[in-house]
């Protein structure tokens, strides 16, 4: 096991029911986070959206560029070559080309300054094209039907060198939105692409961004209820930054269509990430066969005091950890699937799932916590090392855990416990490693548990579980795709398991295993009908070969550890 030497851990509640404790979260944020939150409830936690005035209906003022110049029907907009200022709240309707030069929003009274965007391109050789120096609130609305272009210069010319903002493309200081049914293309060659100094959020809209460093960003938070959003980024794709507010600093997405390509993290939040729907495709750092610098975090999506997914789709392709928290990490629903050069699931705290669909089809480890709770959703971990690595707590409730591993398979250097839901484990073919490993207490009171691997180190329940449980091992290994079944004695096939690779050893525990009485294990014959993981309950021993007798609850033979008596 490498979990206490490879990341810092922090102290966490341990419960055999759904962990509710807070532990400490990152530093800079100085926040707490809870696993088994919703997203509802962690976004009550965190600073409100603000809520932008409507301006629908509003008298609206023309702005028309023309090549290295413009015209404007307001009095409340200068020209001065190339650079375009508006300096009073209102709406204003950009239209034309602007080959070298700047819209300014420079408004310091109160009100919102709506900007639409009705085919627009405006292209800066010193600076950034479209700036909101000042104004209470911003609007950006992209006419519908409208293509809409920003590209600034790949180098800034600022006024001092004490300054340096602007620093993205569409870069605003007061709180923006994005909204309409029109395309925004935005080119950040110098840094970012889109970044707002308050909040930012992201209505509606086909937005299509490419950056140097960070895609879009907004300091004390970033949301995305709606539109098809393409980033490329050169550093994180989606990122809030603000660590000095315990209550910003977050990325929220409630929908839309996201497809996002970083250098490093797709969606990076110094407090919390929230996904509540949408689609969400990320890939970083090059994906799970890249590699990255050790100054680098290239993760999918990384949240320093929470990750909470309560729905949505979400695919990650990521160097580094898929979904990464120095705190916790909580799932409820939604799809996840999941492909890493580290960890799929990893939180340094807690680790719940309560519900929805978590696929990680390649992993070092698919899911590593302090501790991991698992109640509910449907679970497929494949990993090369461990498949589920606790640092002091393993507790499953409820559910279908199916892992395939290369190292241990239920892994916790503390306790374990298992009170329903169904497990398979296709554990190691190494002797050095097992299916089953715990260091503390490992009780079974409920639900399915199958595991087979190795016959090095097997493991098996306390003898005081509950639960029965029969372990046994076999003379010599058993190739993949070999049918197992565990019969009682009067001939009934209580499970029937078809191994996905070479196994030495089989733990199997239901409802139906009496402790004390024997079982016959057989190799051959054949299985029928709906399978979880390959186990299912519709099996027949015709043409198969007992294995062996075992006395429910007795230690394996030959392997280390399992059937303390502990209790």
């Amino acid at each position: 096991m490498r979990y206490l030497n490879r990341k810092i851990l922090l102290p966490a509640v341990l419960s055999l029911a759904l962990v509710t404790g807070a532990c400490a979260a990152g530093e800079a944020a100085g926040t707490s986070s809870v696993a088994g939150q919703t997203a509802a409830q962690t976004l009550a936690d965190n600073a409100a959206v603000e809520e932008v005035a409507d301006t629908t209906g509003q008298a609206e003022q023309t702005i028309t560029l023309s090549g290295s110049s413009a015209t404007s029907s307001s009095d409340t907009v200068t020209v001065d070559g190339g650079v375009v200022t508006i300096t009073a709240a209102g709406t204003y309707r950009i239209s034309g080309t602007l080959t070298d030069g700047q819209v300014i929003v420079d408004v310091s009274g109160d009100g919102v300054v709506t900007l639409i965007l009705d085919g627009a391109e405006i292209t800066s050789s010193t600076s950034s094209p479209l700036v909101i120096a000042d104004a209470e609130s911003a609007v950006v609305q992209l006419a519908d039907g409208s293509q809409n272009t920003l590209t600034d210069a790949a180098t800034y010319v600022y006024p001092d060198a004490e300054t340096d903002e602007p620093n993205a493309a569409l870069f605003s200081t007061a709180d923006l939105t994005i909204t309409g049914a029109g395309a925004l293309t935005v080119h950040g060659n110098a840094n970012d692409g889109i970044a707002s100094k308050d909040g930012l959020v992201i209505e509606s809209g086909t937005i299509t961004v490419d950056a140097v460093d960070d895609g879009i960003r907004g300091k004390d938070y970033l949301v995305v209820k709606g539109g098809t959003i393409t980033v490329t980024a050169g550093g994180d794709g989606l990122k809030s930054d603000n660590s000095e507010d315990a209550t910003m600093g977050y990325v929220g997405i409630e929908g839309g269509t996201l497809t996002v390509t970083a250098g490093g993290d797709g969606v990076d939040a110094a407090t919390d990430v929230v996904v509540s729907a949408g689609e969400l495709a990320v890939t970083a750092g090059d994906g799970a066969s890249g590699s990255v610098a050790d100054d680098t975090s290239a993760k999918g999506l990384k949240g320093s005091a929470s990750v909470v997914v309560d729905g949505g789709t979400i695919t990650v392709d990521a160097a580094d950890d898929a979904v990464h928290s120095d705190g916790s990490v909580t799932v409820n629903g939604g799809e996840l699937t999941l492909a890493t050069g580290d960890d799929g699931l990893h939180a340094d705290g807690e680790l719940a799932i309560t519900d929805g669909t978590v696929v990680v089809s390649r992993s070092y480890e698919a899911i590593e916590g302090t501790t991991i709770t698992i109640s509910g959703g449907d679970v497929d971990a494949t990993s090369s090392d461990d498949g589920l690595n606790a640092g002091n707590a393993l507790t499953i409730s409820g559910g279908t855990i199916v892992v395939n591993t290369g190292g241990d398979g239920l892994d916790s250097n503390g306790s374990a416990s298992i009170t329903g839901g169904t497990v398979v484990v296709n554990g190691p073919t190494e002797n050095m490693n097992g299916a089953l490993d715990t260091d503390g207490t490992f009780t079974i009171s409920g639900g399915v548990l199958l595991a087979v691997g190795s016959s090095g180190m097997v493991e098996a329940p306390d003898s005081s579980s509950p639960q029965g449980w029969v372990a046994a091992t076999f003379s010599t290994t058993q190739a993949a795709g070999t049918v197992v079944h565990v019969v009682s004695a009067d001939g009934t096939v209580l499970a029937s398991f078809t191994a996905s690779k070479a196994f030495a050893s089989l733990v199997y525990s239901s409802a139906d295993i009496t402790s004390g009485s024997t079982y016959i294990v057989y190799t051959g014959g054949s299985v029928s009908g709906d399978s979880v993981g390959g186990l299912t309950t519709a099996g027949t021993i015709d043409g198969a070969t007992a294995a062996g007798t075992f006395t429910a609850g007795q230690a394996p033979a030959g392997g280390m550890g399992g059937g303390r008596p502990g209790g």
